[in-house]
C-alpha cells in the first residue's frame, strides 16, 4: 500500500518549505528569503506517531497574476491536491490575513480533501492565539498557531492531521533504481522527466533556472521501479551567486551522490562544453553509473555521417567516460526515450555486480599472459599475486602486487580494459586498488619490532 500524501499549500513566502523541513526532520526543501523559490512539487517522507506519510511542498499560489511561472505553479499545486489525502494551508501570522489568503481559502473550500489551517511565524506562545484568531474568518475550521522554524505548535497540528489520513501497516518493499538527471541549464532535463512520466511533472520553460529543487518522481515500467530525480541546471562556479541558485546546485550534487545511475544530459546543438566535462568528472568522483543522453537530436541537420562524426567528437571531449553508454534522443518528440531505461537497467546491474575471486583471478592470469607487467631498468618486474572484489556501487577490486609503483598508468588502464572486456561492467566506473605486499610486510615488521621493544 502506498503512503498517504499531505499537500502543503499557501501563498509565497509564508514558510511552507520551512514547515516541510520541520515535518521531514531534515533540511530537504530549499529555504531562502525570496518569493517563488519553490516551483515544482517536491515529495518528502515524514511520520508522526504511528503514521507514515509523504509531504508535498508546492510553489506559492498567486491567483491574480498570470506572468512567468505562476499559472504553471497553480497547476502543480492542483495536481498535488488531487493526489493528497489531506492538505495543510499555511498562512503568515505576523503579516496577518491578506486578500491572497482569502482567495486561496475560497479555492480550497471547493476541493474534496480535508484542509488544516496552520498560522505560521507565531513564535510567541502568548501572542500566537491572538495572531491566529483573525484567520477563523476563512471558514476552514480551527487555525493552529505554529512556528515552523522553532517547532512550537506543530505537535498539535500533526495530532489533528493524522486523524484525516490512514495508517499504513505495511509498505511494499521495492528494489528501485535511483536515476538523477543532471546537466547545464536549459538542456532539456525537465522535458526529459516529463517524457518519462507522460505528464507535466516538472515546470518546463525556455528560461534557464526554472527547476530549483531536486525533485523525486517514482515511475514503474515492466515491474521495475525507478526514482527519477530532476535537478537544477548547473552553471560554471564563477557565474553562481550565493542564494537560491547556490542551494539548488548543492541539491543537484547531492542528487548525484544518492543516485545509482546518472543521466548526463548534453545539448546536441551546443555539443560537449567545458562544464559538461566537469559534471562528468563529478559523476566519476562520486562513483556513479552514467549514461550520456544527447538531447534535442531532432534539431540537428543530418546526413549519413552525422552520428558518426558526433560520436567521435563525444569520445574526444569525454574520453574519460568511454565506459558510459551514449544515446541520442529528443525529449520533445519522444525519439528513443523508451530506450533510456533499458540502458539504465544495464548500468544499474553493472554498478551492483559482484564477481567471485576465482573469476577475477582468471581474468588477471589471462591478461598477464598476453601482456606482462612492466619491469624497472634494474630488471625488477611487477608481479600481481591475486585480486578480489571488495565493494560494489561502484565495483571496486583490490589487486595485491609486489610493489604498486612498478605499475605505470598505461598498464593499469590495460588491466581495467581487460576487466571490462571479460566481465562487462557497461555503464559504470570500476575502481582498482593497487596494494603493495612489500609495504604491508614492512608495516607488520615495524609493529613486531615495536612490540619487542616494549
Amino acid at each position: 500500500m502506498a503512503l498517504p500524501i499531505v499537500a502543503i499549500i499557501g501563498r509565497p513566502n509564508v514558510g511552507k518549505s520551512t514547515l516541510v523541513n520541520r515535518l521531514a526532520g531534515e533540511q530537504t526543501a530549499i529555504v531562502h528569503d525570496e518569493p517563488g523559490v519553490t516551483r515544482d512539487r517536491t515529495y518528502i517522507p515524514s511520520y508522526w506517531r504511528d503514521h507514515e506519510f509523504i509531504v508535498v511542498d508546492t510553489g506559492g499560489l498567486v491567483f491574480n497574476d498570470d506572468t512567468e511561472f505562476l499559472p504553471l505553479i497553480r497547476e502543480q499545486a492542483l495536481t498535488a491536491l488531487t493526489q493528497a489525502s489531506a492538505a495543510i494551508f499555511v498562512v503568515d501570522g505576523q503579516t496577518g490575513l491578506t486578500g491572497s489568503d482569502q482567495e486561496i481559502a475560497s479555492w480550497l473550500r471547493h476541493q474534496t480533501v480535508p484542509v488544516l489551517l496552520a498560522v505560521n511565524k507565531c513564535e510567541s506562545p502568548e501572542q500566537g492565539t491572538v495572531q491566529a484568531a483573525e484567520f477563523w474568518s476563512l471558514g476552514l475550521g480551527e487555525p493552529f498557531p505554529i512556528s515552523a522554524i522553532h517547532g512550537s505548535g506543530t505537535g498539535e497540528l500533526l495530532d489533528e492531521l493524522i486523524s484525516h489520513i490512514p495508517v499504513v501497516t505495511e509498505v511494499e518493499e521495492t528494489n528501485e533504481i535511483k536515476v538523477a538527471i543532471i546537466g547545464r541549464p536549459n538542456v532539456g532535463k525537465s522535458s526529459l522527466l516529463n517524457a518519462f512520466v507522460g505528464e507535466q511533472r516538472s515546470i518546463v520553460s525556455p528560461i534557464s533556472g526554472t527547476t530549483r529543487d531536486a525533485i523525486d518522481t517514482v515511475v514503474e515500467r515492466n515491474g521495475q521501479i525507478y526514482r527519477l530525480i530532476d535537478t537544477a541546471g548547473i552553471r560554471r562556479k564563477k557565474q553562481i551567486e550565493y542564494g537560491t541558485e547556490f542551494f539548488s546546485i548543492n541539491r543537484a550534487f547531492k542528487a548525484i551522490r544518492r543516485a545509482d545511475v546518472v543521466l548526463l544530459v548534453i545539448d546536441a546543438l551546443d555539443g560537449v562544453t567545458d562544464q559538461d566535462q566537469k559534471l562528468a568528472g563529478r559523476i566519476i568522483d562520486e562513483g556513479r553509473a552514467c549514461i550520456i543522453v544527447v538531447n534535442k537530436w531532432d534539431a540537428i541537420e543530418k546526413d549519413s555521417y552525422t552520428i558518426y562524426d558526433y560520436e567521435k567528437s563525444l569520445e574526444a571531449r569525454l574520453h574519460f567516460t568511454e565506459w558510459a553508454e551514449t544515446i541520442f534522443v529528443s525529449a520533445t518528440t519522444g525519439q528513443r526515450i523508451d530506450k533510456i531505461l533499458d540502458l539504465v537497467n544495464q548500468a544499474a546491474e553493472s554498478h551492483r555486480r559482484r564477481v567471485s575471486t576465482s573469476v577475477i583471478n582468471e581474468v588477471l592470469t589471462d591478461a598477464v599472459s598476453w601482456h606482462s607487467p612492466p619491469a624497472t631498468r634494474g630488471g625488477r618486474q611487477g608481479k600481481i599475486y591475486y585480486g578480489t572484489q571488495v565493494a560494489i556501487q561502484p565495483p571496486t577490486i583490490a589487486l595485491f602486487v609486489n610493489e604498486a609503483k612498478r605499475f605505470n598508468d598505461n598498464y593499469r588502464r590495460y588491466i581495467e580494459r581487460q576487466f571490462r572486456q571479460q566481465l562487462g561492467f557497461k555503464g559504470t566506473p570500476i575502481r582498482l586498488l593497487w596494494r603493495s605486499k612489500k609495504v604491508r610486510e614492512m608495516e607488520v615488521g615495524s609493529v613486531n619490532r615495536a612490540t619487542r621493544v616494549k
